[in-house]
C-alpha cells in the first residue's frame, strides 16, 4: 500500500505563488507515476500535471506556464504554482500510480487533498 500526504495549501492573494508538497510512504518503490489533480465544487476533477519515474512530465494544456511539477525522489513530489488567479482556487490532491490489476484497473493511491484559496 502507498499512503500520500499533501501540504502547502492555504490562502494566497491573486498574483502570488504557492508550493504544494506530497510525501509518499509505504510501498514507495513500486510507484511509477505521481501527479496532481484538482477539483472545484460543481466541476469534474481535472489533471494538473504528472511525472513518470523517468522524469517525463505532462501538464494540462490550459495550465502550462504557471504550474511546475517536480519530483525530488521516489517519495517526494511538489507542485509550484505562480501568478495565481482566482480560478486556481480548488482542492489539490496528489496521486501515485504503480500499475494495473489483472483486469486492467489502475492501482492508484490518493492524498487527502489540500485547499488552495486565491482571494484578495
Amino acid at each position: 500500500q502507498v499512503r500520500l500526504v499533501e501540504s502547502g495549501g492555504g490562502l494566497v492573494q491573486p498574483g502570488g505563488s504557492l508550493r504544494l508538497s506530497c510525501e509518499a510512504s509505504g510501498s514507495i518503490y513500486s510507484i511509477n507515476t505521481v501527479g496532481w489533480f484538482r477539483q472545484t465544487p460543481g466541476k469534474q476533477r481535472e489533471l494538473v500535471a504528472n511525472i513518470s519515474d523517468v522524469g517525463v512530465t505532462k501538464y494540462a494544456e490550459s495550465l502550462k506556464g504557471r504550474f511546475t511539477n517536480g519530483r525530488d525522489n521516489v517519495a517526494s513530489v511538489w507542485l509550484q504554482i505562480n501568478d495565481l488567479e482566482t480560478e486556481a482556487t480548488a482542492v489539490y490532491s496528489c496521486y501515485a500510480g504503480w500499475g494495473v490489476t489483472g483486469r486492467g484497473v489502475p492501482l492508484v493511491a490518493w492524498g487527502q487533498g489540500t485547499l488552495v484559496l486565491v482571494s484578495s
